[in-house]
């Protein structure tokens, strides 16, 4: 899938640009809704991705995108639910996570992209 970090705080994703993180499930794009995950945010000084969010489990792997310093906290929650689903969790930051994805087919990515910190 054609995915690239352009600068901080945008990615484009099959030519379009997104100024948000997005969530991207099985090749269609749609804006992360963290409101959820906010109440966790003063343990970790970030607003985490928790379970608390609606995460694409429907696939065998879940790239999460950390953001351009790879900062965005993935709470050990959300890493618990992926084992238990039996589902290959990789956390890399969003950048390294665009090359990985580059030459997945658009239907087999599951992926959720953090465009800051």
């Amino acid at each position: 899938m054609k995915l690239s970090y352009t600068d901080f705080g945008a990615i484009t994703v099959a030519g379009e640009r997104y100024g948000h993180d997005v969530i991207v499930e099985a090749g269609r794009v749609r804006a992360r809704d963290k409101k959820s995950s906010k109440p966790h945010r003063s343990r970790y000084g970030h607003t985490p991705l928790s379970l608390d969010e609606d995460i694409p489990w429907s696939g065998p792997t879940l790239m999460v995108g950390t953001g351009a310093s790879g900062r965005l906290p993935v709470m050990p929650e959300v890493v618990a639910q992926a084992e238990a689903r039996n589902i290959e969790l990789t956390t890399v930051p969003t950048a390294e996570a665009c090359r990985l994805l580059a030459d997945v087919e658009p239907e087999d990515v599951y992926a959720i992209l953090h465009v800051t910190c």
